[in-house]
């Protein structure tokens, strides 16, 4: 039950606030908006408020917002041209289009920001194994040291060392360490190795052949700290999620591991299960996936729209009808051929290893 529960609340606040940045955007653009479903398929429930009609329907994997004339061989009424989404400038299209991807973006940014001024448990900075044949062994460095300084760099978390360390280039560096209440600096060279990176492939960095004890520290940033590093963690997870997708078409990441809702809602429910930070973390990047996937140019996604708009820009005009529907139908077939694609790995990796 609870991976069912996470699973509602994660697609249904992100699904929300996707559809809402299009809908605010469009009302503030004097768009006339008819509809604003969460899921697609028959509606469950329904209310009308003015001019708009509300919806919950039955299939939660999406939702929209249906605009006054956004389709191409709608009729409109006489006195509601200028309310219409297609007789809008290019420019209004566009902002009502992308609204809904950076709707997403700002609010992964805005949980991030929210998390640091919470506070997120971090990895202290205490030593907690010392590898043999490594240069920290040779210099001195023992289990249960608290590093305090790398050169003038301060250290406060387990994270400031990997970024400190790898940046060396082999270069001697000077640990400032607590040790029994005496303070300690030691001097040491790390040593180039070869390791996978997230992505599963082998790169040159540097080490010095420590691990971290495990100790946590609750870490709370100032507001306007919290509010940059949230912006910075979502331009940073944003740049991982186009890497990555540029590595499974190039083939260096195998595209079995692509997942889909069954994946969500198993991670979403383990993320539950480890408490309501951890959900509201995985809420944010998945956020910031679904905004980055929405502006892939597919036609049927946000950046297909764009797309159109901006080849309408170009050359003056709209593209035919006939052009905008059969791009629809590509973008539907696409769509389709990929939904099957995730569905099927994501029931191969549920399914026993015998079965498969």
């Amino acid at each position: 039950m609870i991976y069912i529960l996470a699973f509602l609340w994660v697609l249904g606040i992100l699904i929300f606030i996707h559809e809402l940045g299009h809908f605010l955007v469009a009302k503030l653009g004097g768009v006339k908006v008819l509809k604003f479903s969460l899921g697609f398929g028959p509606k469950l429930i329904s209310k009308k408020i003015g001019e708009t009609e509300y919806m919950i329907s039955a299939l939660p994997l999406g939702g929209y917002v249906k605009l006054l004339g956004d389709d191409p061989g709608e009729k409109i009424a006489k006195g509601d041209e200028k309310r219409t989404f297609r007789y809008q400038p290019v420019r209004k299209r566009m902002a009502i289009v992308i609204a809904g991807p950076l709707a997403n973006l700002l609010f992964a940014a805005f949980i991030f920001s929210l998390l640091f001024c919470v506070g997120i448990p971090q990895l202290s900075p205490v030593v907690g194994e010392v590898a043999d044949g490594f240069p920290a062994k040779k210099a001195g460095v023992r289990p249960g040291d608290v590093i305090l300084k790398v050169n003038e760099d301060d250290i406060t978390q387990w994270f400031d060392l990997l970024s400190v360390i790898p940046k060396s280039e082999g270069m001697e560096l000077q640990l400032t360490v607590q040790r029994e209440g005496k303070f300690i600096k030691i001097r040491v060279t790390p040593q180039v190795v070869t390791v996978k990176n997230i992505f599963g492939e082998e790169i040159r960095t540097y080490q010095i052949g420590i691990v971290p004890s495990g100790e946590t520290v609750l870490k709370r940033d100032p507001v306007h700290k919290a509010f940059g590093k949230g912006l910075y963690q979502t331009w940073y997870i944003s740049k991982l999620v186009v890497v990555s997708i540029v590595k499974i078409i190039k083939r260096v990441i195998p595209a079995k591991t692509m997942g889909g809702p069954i994946l969500i809602a198993q991670m979403a429910g383990e993320r539950a299960q480890e408490g309501f930070l951890s959900l509201i973390f995985f809420t944010a990047v998945l956020s910031i996936n679904l905004g980055i996937l929405n502006l892939f140019p597919i036609p049927i996604l946000d950046g297909g729209h764009l797309l159109f708009l901006t080849l309408e820009s170009i050359i003056g005009r709209p593209l035919s009808v006939k052009k905008l529907e059969l791009a629809q139908q590509i973008g539907l077939i696409i769509i389709i051929m990929l939904m099957v694609f995730v569905f099927y790995n994501d029931i191969v990796r549920i399914l026993p290893q015998g079965v498969k």
